[in-house]
């Protein structure tokens, strides 16, 4: 099946222009967008976005087993993405519970998603799901 990438966009509720309906980009906000895209180009920080989205609202503890990692070095990918408003924490005792603050890192991994599929990567499916909170 072919990714139609022409029908996905942003959700609505976000209410920004698609980029077709954008004027050219410039060097100055090209520099900028290129600064954030790196931001997505490692492969610890899109597991943790991953493991964001399927677990809605995550503990760092939690994430750590998810992705493998130690629960520092978790951490400390998760305040590169805070720092740039893609995650946001919540503290509840001594525990942070991070969730993805902007909407659109959810089209950006779907986007990413449907490209790996079509270039002949599918992805794997895991047997475990990730720890979330309780709705």
């Amino acid at each position: 099946m072919r990714c139609a990438l022409q029908t996905l966009s942003i959700p609505a509720s976000v209410g920004k222009a698609a980029p077709r309906d954008r004027p050219l980009i410039d060097l100055k906000h090209a520099a900028a967008l290129s600064r954030l895209l790196k931001i997505f180009a490692n492969d610890t920080r899109v597991r943790l976005l991953h493991a964001l989205e399927r677990g809605r609202e995550v503990c760092v503890t939690d994430l750590a087993v998810a992705v493998e990692m130690a629960p520092q070095a978790v951490s400390n990918q998760l305040q590169r993405l805070a720092d740039r408003g893609i995650v946001s924490a919540r503290r509840d005792g001594t525990r942070l519970y991070y969730s993805i603050a902007d909407p659109c890192v959810v089209g950006i991994l779907d986007l990413g998603f449907c490209l790996l599929e079509e270039t002949g990567e599918p992805l794997r499916r895991r047997s475990t799901p990730v720890a979330g909170r309780r709705a």
